[in-house]
């Protein structure tokens, strides 16, 4: 299994202290997305300049010739790059990294296992995230079901982009889901996110209709989702669901993924789109309309 990032102590990935395992690959590819290192399934390589020392260690040992020392720091040509990890692994500064290290079974388990007291302290448990780990279903299946002999609560955070047999397989070894929502027009959705909504909507009704626990996310972007037109939609929408507990996280928006873009050399919103964070305001109002149909809001997380 392919994982870029292991979280620990998390308390904003589900209920309790969590760990969170970031599985990596995503069919959806948000413009605003702060985790771009887990969009591709393979493993990626990442500099940052303000690291680096000018040492060329990296330069000298690469065996395809990959590397070059330019005015703009270490430069590599993606045409001869394997993603082999020497650079990385030589790097005195960590200006070198790769995002994408492959674990068995058994190893993330061993992880997971080492929370287990705090896990149990606060009622927390492990959180599958990514990317998009119904991307994977065969290797979350099985940490699934090896994480339920082991009683540890189960949370998968999910775009919900996956065909409705992957779903109601998943939703038969999940305790919650976290399942971010972006937009209620198919069309923006398409040209923010890349990728149609219609799939989306229609597993966020199957695993309401089974009962299952879910928490919807919503990242508020002024200039994309956060005006009333799809706030009210999106408001009706969840209202009409069969819900126990109907509770919104609003994620207000952040440029974080910024820095990221620029370690993998890729380009941050590449089509400028006008995004903007919501102030005070627009956010309590945005909150009383989730409120009018039933819905009460949290901030943040």
């Amino acid at each position: 299994m392919l994982v870029f990032d292991i979280k620990r102590y998390s308390i904003n990935d589900g209920p309790g202290i969590r760990i969170t395992i970031f599985m990596k690959g995503c069919p959806l590819q948000c413009v605003w997305c702060h985790n771009p290192e887990g969009i591709t399934i393979g493993k990626e390589k990442l500099y940052t300049r303000k690291k680096c020392i000018g040492c060329q260690t990296c330069v000298k040992i690469c065996p395809n010739k990959a590397l070059s020392k330019t005015e703009s720091g270490i430069v590599t040509d993606r045409s001869k790059c394997t993603v082999c990890g020497i650079c990385s692994s030589v790097c005195p500064a960590n200006a070198m990294e790769i995002s994408g290290t492959d674990y068995s079974p058994e190893e993330i388990i061993a992880e997971i296992e080492k929370e287990t007291l705090v896990m149990d302290k606060s009622n927390g448990g492990v959180t599958f995230s990514g990317g998009e780990p119904l991307l994977h279903p065969k290797e979350l299946l099985d940490m699934l079901k090896r994480c339920a002999n082991l009683g540890i609560h189960r949370t998968v955070d999910t775009t919900l982009y996956a065909s409705s047999q992957v779903v109601s397989k998943v939703m038969g070894e999940t305790d919650l889901f976290l399942i971010d929502l972006k937009l209620m027009d198919s069309a923006k959705h398409q040209l923010y996110c890349g990728v149609p909504n219609e799939t989306i909507l229609h597993n966020i009704k199957i695993i309401s209709d089974a009962g299952c626990q879910f928490w919807i996310r919503i990242p508020l972007i002024v200039g994309v989702n956060a005006d009333d037109d799809n706030i009210t939609r999106t408001a009706k929408f969840l209202s009409s669901l069969q819900w126990n507990n109907p509770v919104v996280n609003l994620l207000p928006y952040h440029d974080n993924g910024k820095n990221k873009h620029e370690k993998l050399g890729t380009i941050y919103n590449p089509n400028n789109y006008s995004f903007s964070t919501p102030n005070d305001n627009q956010i309590l109002h945005i909150r009383s309309i989730f409120y009018e149909h039933g819905i009460t809001t949290t901030i943040g997380g």
